[in-house]
């Protein structure tokens, strides 16, 4: 365990606990959890152990809300393990494109992605309302292995903020799902592309362990409340949480993009 105050400590747990709900919701639990690491460890501590440690939070508490969601909600989990494998791949080839791929020339793009995102959503109030009818075909579930899977995953390798909220996006566009079949979805793919990211910083030793796991139980106990809160409140709440992390994913591009 690193040298951190109590204090510290307490704030951290808590932004893993509101992490873990956001996450369950609608994806994007990343924009607390990994700032609030950054800022609560040690001066000096590399950045990567941040990153390390906070896969090996959030695959807790993401494991936790998709099996909240599998045993409450309509969800296929066949469909959805094919196209989180697919992601796992695609995010190990996010990874290893990450260094030669310039982030300040991608965020504008991202930014003008997630405007035109907002907008979609704020004037389609019907977006996601809607449960889907009938099995999905073949060639739907090409598309989302190709778009939610090896597209997204390579996305979350490469960059990796809103990725949870691009999956419960494009499940919802592509398989025609409703928002929260859509966010029971995006766990079971989001548990697949943690793991392999976890493995890889696990075996480099970059993994702040004991921190991670006090931290988890915190994630873990807001990712299924947050997959209950999505559960009982229904597809128009799940909008209306998106709405409010596409706009921060924009804010924090932004000042991203002009603090460079």
């Amino acid at each position: 365990m690193p040298d951190i105050s109590l204090t510290v400590l307490v704030l951290l747990c808590l932004a893993a606990a509101a992490a873990g709900w956001v996450d369950a919701v609608v994806g994007g639990g990343g924009l607390l959890l990994l700032p609030a690491l950054l800022l609560g460890l040690p001066p000096g501590t590399a950045p990567v152990y941040a990153l390390g440690t906070n896969k090996a939070v959030a695959i807790v508490g993401t494991s936790g809300a998709a099996v909240t969601y599998a045993r409450r909600a309509p969800v296929d989990v066949g469909n959805a393990v094919r196209i989180g494998l697919a992601a796992l791949a695609g995010s190990m080839g996010g990874a290893m494109f990450a260094g030669l791929m310039s982030k300040d020339t991608l965020r504008p793009l991202i930014m003008c992605v997630l405007l035109l995102v907002a907008g979609f959503v704020l004037f389609r109030p019907g977006f996601g309302a809607a449960p889907a009818t009938g099995p999905v075909s073949r060639r739907r579930m090409a598309a989302a292995v190709l778009l939610a899977g090896v597209g997204i995953g390579f996305y979350d390798g490469m960059i990796g903020p809103g990725t949870g909220t691009f999956l419960v996006l494009a499940l919802t566009a592509v398989l025609h799902l409703d928002l929260v079949t859509a966010s029971a979805t995006a766990k079971i793919v989001n548990v697949c592309t943690n793991a392999g990211a976890l493995a890889m910083f696990a075996w480099q030793g970059q993994v702040l362990w004991q921190l991670a796991a006090l931290m988890a139980v915190f994630n873990l106990a807001g990712g299924m409340a947050g997959a209950r809160t999505a559960l009982k409140k229904g597809s128009g709440f799940v909008r209306w949480v998106l709405l409010t992390v596409v706009c921060a994913l924009v804010v924090k591009l932004g000042f991203e993009q002009f603090a460079a």
